[in-house]
């Protein structure tokens, strides 16, 4: 039989396959280092855009915000505006009201016998003051004012003698009157109060 020595063939497949897998080590290295690179270079090259992107967004942030306070105080300029526009038109309608009840205590007076000194009036009531001959004088003026369209419960707060410097004596009384609604344009009908 004949012998073959393959010791040297195993040897040198040995070695060979060492320098292929220290080969194949290296070479892995080397491509996980240009992948490492090359990602890198790609996250450094996004981080640079975004930080571009940020600065873009940042200018026009500001330039949004600029206009965002003008509109804020256009609003605010406007709100305003329209409360004076309301009270405007509540006084509108506080004059046409205030002038309707003197039209209608013009009408409620006892002419030649009494005269009124003042009126008060608030949303609810209205207080007049004035002086008369005498109590029927005064009866009359009540009653004429709960016939009154605009007037109801009426009240006679107080009714006292006066004396003025001729020794003329007259009374002086007070009243308090609810107010019925007024309506725009009503012309004096108002509807009962609340």
């Amino acid at each position: 039989m004949i012998r073959i020595n393959l010791l040297p063939f195993r040897v040198a497949r040995k070695k060979e396959n060492i320098r292929r897998q220290v080969s194949i080590f290296f070479l892995s290295i080397v491509m996980i280092s240009l992948l490492l690179v090359w990602y890198t270079l790609g996250i450094d090259k996004e981080i640079i855009e975004t930080r571009v992107l940020t600065k873009q967004v940042k200018t026009q942030i500001a330039l949004y915000k600029e206009k965002a306070d003008r509109v804020t105080q256009i609003k605010k300029n406007l709100k305003i505006l329209e409360d004076k526009l309301r009270i405007v038109s509540s006084l509108e309608g506080k004059r046409m009201e205030q002038l309707v009840l003197l039209e209608e205590l013009a009408e409620k007076v006892v002419p030649e016998r009494m005269w009124l000194e003042s009126m008060k009036s608030d949303s609810a009531h209205v207080t007049l003051k004035g002086v008369a001959f005498d109590n029927p004088t005064i009866a009359d003026f009540m009653r004429n004012l709960e016939n009154s369209s605009l007037f109801s419960n009426i009240d006679l707060k107080r009714s006292k003698v006066q004396k003025f410097k001729e020794g003329i004596s007259l009374k002086s009384f007070e009243l308090l009157c609810t107010k019925k609604i007024i309506a725009p344009g009503d012309g004096g009908k108002g509807k009962k109060g609340k």
